[in-house]
């Protein structure tokens, strides 16, 4: 759809996203909801209502996501407790 609307291919987009960020255009995606999810509730919105309002089927994916894509829980990434860089792809 994104490469539609730009009016390229899908390789290509994922080529640029790369080049770009570092990341392809669906882990990008990923990111940016999740780096969205964290600023909701670093503001106190619950995660459950967070993860609603952020697109995520429920709080468990949201949480899914947290690890997959920071290597630690929500809890200790928003304690501040590190976390890693999501894999490239």
């Amino acid at each position: 759809a994104t490469a539609d609307a730009l009016g390229i291919g899908a390789r290509t987009l994922h080529r640029r996203s790369l080049a770009a960020f570092g990341y392809g255009p669906k882990t990008l995606a990923r990111v940016r909801r999740l780096q969205r999810a964290l600023a909701l509730a670093r503001d106190g919105t619950p995660l459950a209502e967070t993860a609603a309002r952020t697109g995520y089927a429920d709080q468990a994916h949201l949480a899914r996501d947290v690890r997959e894509l920071a290597g630690v829980t929500p809890g200790e990434l928003l304690r501040g407790q590190g976390g890693r860089p999501a894999e490239r792809n």
